[in-house]
């Protein structure tokens, strides 16, 4: 299931996002508009909902969020822009990569709350 939201996701959406890798979430973000689109299959699916809303490219980052660490990733073959001076799955730079997982933080609270 894919949740796209400008808000954080609540306990009951995480858990409808963990139906697909059970302890691990898909995320793309778009770091200027800060929306999330989260449980998809693969990163692309979410980017396409993202660009469909009327999202820029160049504001789109892909990763993860791991719900049994609650480490958070920044890999994604989304991230691969040369244009974006991204050469790889990895977010490379170091502002664009700080606003992902902050923002994945902020999207996903419930998980990090007690």
């Amino acid at each position: 299931m894919i949740i796209t939201k400008t808000e954080p996701f609540t306990k009951q959406e995480v858990k409808k996002l963990r139906e697909l890798f059970d302890v691990y979430i898909k995320t793309v973000i778009d770091v200027k508009n800060k929306i999330c689109s989260a449980g998809a299959d693969r990163h692309s699916e979410s980017e396409e909902i993202l660009l469909n809303q009327g999202s820029s490219q160049s504001d789109l980052w892909g990763g993860g969020i791991d719900l049994e660490t609650k480490i958070i990733d920044c890999n994604s073959f989304i991230n691969v822009r040369p244009v974006d001076n991204n050469t790889s799955n990895e977010i490379q730079e170091p502002v664009a990569r700080k606003e992902f997982e902050d923002l994945t933080k902020y999207f996903f609270k419930a998980v990090y709350e007690k």
